[in-house]
């Protein structure tokens, strides 16, 4: 692997996924990146600018008095990488499949019922959860996913299960806390907070982890 430098006339580009279409169209049509929605939507985009993880979508140009942004770009880290920016997010998929993300219920529907419905009360519960866009930035900035990955399911994962768990019409809570007892299961989070740091939907994984950790006991 290697870092390739390129200068570039941003005046015309406020965001940094700006810069980086600038640098295809006009200096390197090979450099490779993933983009969609431009809006901070589905987490694409998703990269390491300056040190941080963020959504390159959202991410402004940093000038310096001089109008000039010196900026260095790097995929995530502590993931495979495919090419440039783009990461294998294949294994981020298939833990995130393992918690099983959908309603599970016990109770039938009853004849022409279409849905299981909630109170605003209950609706509300899911605030703070749903929102996530499963980017991976809160993931590739925890100590403890890097160096546990194949057990440790990371913040990202453990906040979707905790909105399965807090969401009234689903009918096995007791099923998905006990799903995540273990020392590298949950036991794995030091609540280091980088995660919630990181999240560039200002959400706050390590807060849904304790509660977690308090329903375990």
């Amino acid at each position: 692997p290697c870092l390739q430098e390129y200068k570039v006339d941003t005046s015309n580009c406020v965001m940094m996924l700006d810069v980086l279409f600038e640098i295809k169209n006009k200096h390197d049509s090979s450099i490779t990146f993933r983009r969609s929605c431009r809006k901070g939507v589905c987490g694409s985009c998703a990269m390491n600018i300056n040190g941080k993880n963020c959504l390159a979508c959202l991410t402004k140009v940093d000038r310096d008095e001089d109008g000039i942004a010196s900026t260095v770009v790097l995929p995530l880290p502590h993931m495979f990488v495919i090419k440039d920016l783009v990461v294998d997010m294949s294994y981020f998929y298939q833990q995130y499949k393992s918690i099983e993300p959908w309603l599970k219920t016990k109770k039938q529907k009853e004849d022409g019922q279409k849905e299981f419905l909630q109170t605003k009360e209950e609706r509300a519960k899911l605030d703070g959860m749903w929102e996530c866009i499963l980017c991976a930035c809160c993931n590739t900035s925890c100590p403890s996913y890097w160096w546990n990955t194949p057990t440790f399911p990371g913040p990202a994962i453990l906040l979707q299960a905790y909105k399965m768990i807090a969401d009234s019409r689903d009918d096995f809570t007791k099923e998905r806390v006990e799903a995540l007892r273990g020392e590298m299961k949950i036991g794995r989070c030091h609540t280091i907070r980088n995660c919630s740091n990181a999240c560039p939907k200002g959400l706050n994984p390590a807060e849904k982890i304790l509660q977690i950790k308090g329903m375990l006991g």
